[in-house]
């Protein structure tokens, strides 16, 4: 299921729609613009109680809007690192173990405004695109490749022999306004309260740090992840 105006539009724009449920009693500029769109793609509509809704979505912001979607297409790494090579200045961002999905639909939303090549994500232990994050991403996750790997050390290895440069966040490296983002970059965000894992940081060639001038010492990760993709995004412009 994804549910709310944007992350419905998106998901009829990308004919991953199978059926939309409307809630009975809507009315307004959406119901028409949405219903309009459920017919151009041929998807049945349900005209739902609210209370069914809410159900639907386990109580979630629904805005009246649900639709039953076919399961997520994964990207594969080889589509990454193949729309990489058409790019003057690639920045692929790979998650280590983030397991709340409203910072992965965060961080896709600001991947998809700065043009991020890729997101690379575990396959276990971590996060995957649920209902939750398409929402927070107010459509995102249909326009920004996700790739799910099963080991991210021998992703990395890849990235490597691509020429990528392997960047970490830690709170003792390189400034990221001194932060050289010309190339070929690969960023990895680590896990809420652990960072990145011991065994992918021995794979980093240089730590980024953001300046934090206040009492706390650490970032919320997608606002990191924020950060640093406009530092890239910046640059390049």
């Amino acid at each position: 299921m994804v549910y709310g105006v944007h992350a419905v539009t998106e998901s009829l724009m990308a004919n991953t729609g199978n059926k939309l449920y409307i809630q009975e009693d809507l009315r307004g500029k959406n119901v028409q613009k949405i219903k309009d769109l459920a017919a151009e793609k041929k998807v049945a509509i349900s005209w739902t109680p609210k209370k069914t809704l809410q159900e639907m979505t386990d109580g979630a912001t629904h805005q009246g809007f649900v639709l039953r979607v076919s399961a997520f297409a994964y990207a594969e790494l080889s589509d990454i690192l193949q729309k990489a090579e058409t790019e003057e200045n690639p920045l692929i961002l790979i998650l280590d173990g983030l397991t709340d999905p409203h910072n992965l639909g965060s961080i896709l939303r600001t991947a998809d405004a700065t043009n991020v090549t890729g997101v690379i994500i575990p396959k276990h232990r971590a996060v995957g695109v649920t209902p939750v994050v398409a929402k927070t991403s107010t459509g995102a996750v249909e326009h920004v490749p996700i790739a799910r790997v099963t080991n991210l050390s021998q992703t990395l290895t890849q990235l490597k022999e691509k020429d990528f440069w392997i960047f970490g966040t830690d709170m003792n490296g390189t400034p990221s306004n001194k932060w050289n983002t010309a190339g070929k970059l690969a960023l990895i965000i680590g896990n809420e309260g652990k960072g990145i894992s011991v065994s992918i940081k021995k794979q980093v060639d240089e730590m980024i740090s953001i300046p934090m001038n206040g009492h706390v010492q650490s970032l919320n990760a997608s606002v990191a992840a924020a950060i640093l993709m406009y530092e890239v995004f910046r640059n390049r412009l």
